[in-house]
């Protein structure tokens, strides 16, 4: 068998050191956040498979905790009810089971995260359209040049890969970063 690992580490890294262009997109997201936060609103996150995990691990450290012991935060993963997801999917199609939560849970106020390493889902496009009617601020983490998802959220942040396991795991670097940047900000 030939190495494989020392070929995957090179090309994530890589893919991560690309994320540094990004710095001032990444600085209007986690400033978008804050302000979401720090005004009583609450973030929605949502995405499919792999990018759903990144939706609920980001939803689950803003309400319990990610280096700080500090007051919960408030944060909604759309992925995270079987339910729920199962109801919407039966009734309207999997095309509407984050739009149909946005339309019911967000207020302007409030922040929509989307996680796309495709960017062409239907879902997390819709998903879009309703936070935008709605007059919700929303951010996009994507991959594979943006896909139909591209300039649909008021900020964005494309990896430089199309590959879904770097642009995951760039997806979850960006997502730890910005909890670094809300516990800093939000906590003494």
């Amino acid at each position: 068998m030939e190495p494989v690992l020392p070929k995957l580490v090179e090309d994530a890294c890589r893919t991560l050191q690309d994320l540094a262009a990004q710095e001032a997109a990444f600085q209007k997201i986690a400033a978008a956040a804050v302000a979401t936060l720090k005004s009583g609103g609450k973030i929605l996150t949502c995405g499919n498979g792999g990018s759903a995990a990144d939706a609920m691990h980001l939803a689950e450290e803003l309400v319990g905790h990610f280096r700080n012991h500090r007051p919960s935060l408030p944060a909604v993963s759309l992925v995270a009810d079987g339910t729920l997801l199962t109801c919407i999917g039966n009734d309207y199609g999997f095309d509407q089971v984050f739009s149909r939560q946005v339309e019911g849970l967000a207020n302007a106020n409030d922040l929509l995260v989307c996680f796309s390493s495709s960017g062409n889902s239907p879902n997390i496009l819709r998903a879009l359209a309703a936070a935008k009617i709605k007059g919700v601020k929303s951010v996009a983490l994507l991959g594979k040049g943006g896909g139909q998802a591209r300039g649909k959220a008021d900020w964005e942040i494309i990896v430089a890969n199309s590959d879904s396991g770097r642009i995951q795991e760039a997806h979850t670097l960006i997502l730890h970063a910005l909890l670094e940047v809300i516990e800093h900000e939000i906590t003494p």
